[in-house]
């Protein structure tokens, strides 16, 4: 099949018995070539690999094999000049990594800025105009052809928009892949990336003997940031970047940024900058540019995110300092120049620019909660990659699913890495450019697949949160009904695709975006329609093989884990088992309506009060069948509709502290026969955990023999502020509660 293709692509681009132009650079014929590859003199390492590379794919192309030689050697003959050639033709100079691609008298020449940009223009040259492609991680697609013909003159100078740019997806993991695209790894650029304060001053070896390094919290030292006027911790940052720079010369930045979370100092110095500067990024940028002043030859980064992003009052970055601002508060249903949600990021963009040209940022476009949920921003792709070019930024950390698959991962990162050289691009020809590519005949389904999402996105009037979750979207772009639609658009393509086991496994693949969310949202449905379980309450009989079969279909796409820190595949499937092994309680309060004092948070609460009587118990996962009450205690009344005699009321309660979701300090369990007058029932205190990051579901249970009540009041009385340990300026406990069952 691979072969029948391969001869349908050559027919295509080869048309060797039509006659050429008089310009035409015949390369190579009937499998033999005249042409020898020119290097310079004293050629790159980047100059070789170039050289290299269009021998072996010319080779594979057509069979043969072109002889590298340097310029020296050179006689008057038939030449593809790669690199800084002196003989040459294009603009004298190129920017940046760009590359230029060129003939003249039948000769070839490719040439590149700093950098890899030679290679850069290699790949072109291979995918332009001689058929190759590499639409994702993996070999690549090269045709064969006894002929190789480069039809008329070139003259083609590409030089990209930004100096940095990532697409952060399992491709970046291929080498080939990333150099195919113009795109960068902070793995390959950076000598100390992202968070840093820890790895230049980790508190394992320093706060017990030096807690005055970090940083004071509410009028105690805490390893939560640094204490940045400490002239103790500039001498030791100092000291760690002359280390660090030695071992890694070829390093382009360093990065001096503050943990991820809160709890910067507040002591008296500190807090003297921070005032001066009109927040905590005033102490932060005085400190990288002190740092930065002792490496002139050196870029530093740092991070605009979190309680530093905003730009300071007085200060500017020095000129060896980037700021990295981030856009993570932003939903992403519409475009960041104009989405309310991005306003502070637009204002802070805004701030950044007034005081520095070297701007990064380090934008989102995935779900973190759940990066193989269909999370349709592609067409937002474009405009907000223009909208970063047109404030002068230098370069996008673009976050997707990382090493792992999310939804549509080839797509993004082919779509991005050709954004993020020229966010003008034309955007339709780059989607039918990789759609044909990576689809085949199954193509025009798949875009129409892509379009139906899009457009349901903004006729539902969908919010796309990159901590969002499928159930929350059972109304609108994610709606059983709209799912039935996206599947049918893939059935197409999937019969499309015919007998090509390659295009099929890419529409399997694609399919398994949609399998997720049924699945997730089965969760939320129970025993009602969609759900898992039948009315009475026993488990589908197909569900337990097809969540193995998507559990098969995860790992052969290279799934390793199903959200950020979150569940592999063989992890997943085992916790539907101990969904499958539960017994479903026929609880007397099973459906009860349910009262509350106090309103839970709707953003993680879609079936709202009914959370607590539905029958199903939430998993780790705060944002299924959790009632979610933020900052306020859980009252709850449930009216069992008739007096009844009740022996045990049981409910779980969530401690999730990344989250900020505690447990109760006090559970106070009352009945009632009229729903006014009330009488306790059992009372238990429960204590403030000591520091504990693992989730945990804590049950509670409460006898009652003999007690007869129509009413039931649960009060769970919310901590009056977070634990020491967990405290973050800005933010409250809360409390997630589920299924109170009553026997």
């Amino acid at each position: 099949m691979m072969n029948s293709f391969l001869l349908m692509i050559t027919t295509l681009l080869y048309p060797a018995c039509q006659p050429g132009h008089t310009e035409d650079v015949l390369l190579v014929k009937q499998g033999q070539s005249a042409y020898v590859i020119v290097l310079p003199a004293s050629a790159t390492k980047a100059e070789s690999r170039a050289a290299a590379i269009f021998q072996d794919y010319v080779q594979r192309i057509s069979g043969a094999k072109l002889t590298v030689i340097t310029e020296s050697q050179y006689k008057d003959q038939a030449a593809v000049f790669i690199g800084n050639t002196v003989h040459t033709l294009g603009p004298e100079k190129i920017r940046n990594d760009g590359f230029f691609t060129g003939s003249k008298d039948k000769q070839l020449y490719i040439r590149g800025g700093s950098g890899q940009g030679v290679v850069y223009g290699v790949y072109h040259m291979l995918e332009t105009y001689m058929g190759c492609r590499k639409d994702t991680k993996g070999p690549a697609i090269v045709p064969t052809a006894r002929d190789i013909r480069i039809n008329g003159v070139l003259t083609d100078l590409q030089e990209p928009a930004f100096i940095y740019r990532e697409s952060y997806y399992p491709a970046s993991t291929d080498p080939e892949y990333l150099s195919w695209h113009g795109l960068q790894r902070f793995e390959d650029l950076w000598g100390v990336w992202g968070h840093s304060f820890f790895k230049i001053l980790p508190p394992a070896t320093y706060f017990k003997e030096h807690p005055e390094y970090y940083s004071l919290v509410n009028g105690k030292r805490q390893a939560r940031q640094l204490c940045l006027s400490n002239e103790n911790v500039y001498a030791l940052t100092v000291a760690w970047f002359k280390k660090a720079i030695a071992d890694n010369p070829d390093a382009m930045y360093w990065s001096i940024a503050p943990q991820d979370g809160g709890g910067g100092c507040s002591c008296d110095q500190c807090r003297k900058a921070d005032a001066e500067e009109g927040g905590p990024q005033g102490s932060l940028i005085r400190f990288v540019n002190r740092v930065a002043s002792q490496f002139p030859e050196q870029r530093f980064t740092t991070l605009a995110y979190g309680y530093t992003a905003k730009a300071p009052l007085k200060t500017k970055p020095a000129g060896n300092v980037f700021i990295m601002l981030s856009t993570i508060d932003a939903f992403r249903q519409d475009p960041l120049s104009q989405t309310s949600s991005a306003a502070a990021f637009r204002k802070n963009l805004e701030g950044w620019g007034a005081t520095t040209g070297n701007l990064f940022i380090w934008d989102y476009t995935t779900q973190f909660t759940n990066y193989l949920a269909p999370f349709p921003d592609y067409n937002n792709l474009q405009p907000n990659l223009q909208y970063f070019a047109a404030h002068h930024v230098k370069g996008v950390f673009s976050q997707g699913s990382g090493e792992t698959y999310g939804d549509m991962a080839e797509y993004n990162s082919y779509v991005q890495a050709a954004l993020l050289w020229q966010p003008n691009a034309d955007i339709k020809q780059v989607n039918t450019a990789f759609l044909k590519g990576y689809y085949g005949p199954a193509a025009p389904f798949a875009g129409q697949y892509l379009d139906a999402l899009s457009y349901a996105v903004k006729s539902t009037h969908s919010t796309l949160d990159i901590y969002g979750n499928p159930i929350f979207n059972t109304r609108d772009y994610l709606s059983p009904a709209l799912i039935d639609q996206y599947s049918t658009l893939l059935d197409k393509a999937e019969a499309a695709a015919g007998n090509n086991n390659i295009y099929l496994q890419r529409v399997y693949q694609t399919r398994l975006f949609l399998e997720y969310v049924v699945l997730q949202q089965s969760r939320f449905y129970g025993n009602e329609k969609y759900g898992y379980l039948q009315p009475d309450g026993n488990v589908h009989p197909k569900w337990p093989a097809r969540v193995k079969h998507f559990t098969e279909q995860c790992k052969a796409a290279g799934v390793q884990e199903l959200s950020e820190g979150g569940l592999s595949p063989d992890a997943y499937a085992q916790e539907w088992q101990e969904l499958f092994s539960r017994k479903w309680i026929n609880s007397l309060a099973l459906h009860a309506p349910v009262t509350l004092v106090h309103a839970f948070t709707p953003e993680y609460t879609p079936k709202k009060e009914a959370t607590l009587t539905d029958g199903l118990f939430g998993g780790n996962d705060f944002s299924y069948n959790w009632l979610f009450t933020y900052g306020k205690d859980m009252i709850a009344t449930i009216d069992l509709g008739n007096q009844k005699n009740i022996h045990q009321v049981q409910m779980n309660f969530l401690q999730d502290a990344r989250h900020y979701i505690f447990n109760p300090t006090q559970l106070l369990i009352e009945t009632s026969a009229d729903g006014m007058k009330f009488t306790s029932a059992g009372v238990k205190e429960i204590p403030v955990p000591e520091e504990d990051y693992a989730v945990r579901i804590n049950h509670y249970s409460f006898s009652l023999p003999g007690t007869a009540a129509r009413y039931i009041r649960v009060t769970a009385k919310c901590p009056l502020a977070l634990p020491e340990w967990r405290l973050v300026e800005g933010k409250k406990p809360a409390l997630c509660c589920d299924e109170v069952s009553v026997e």
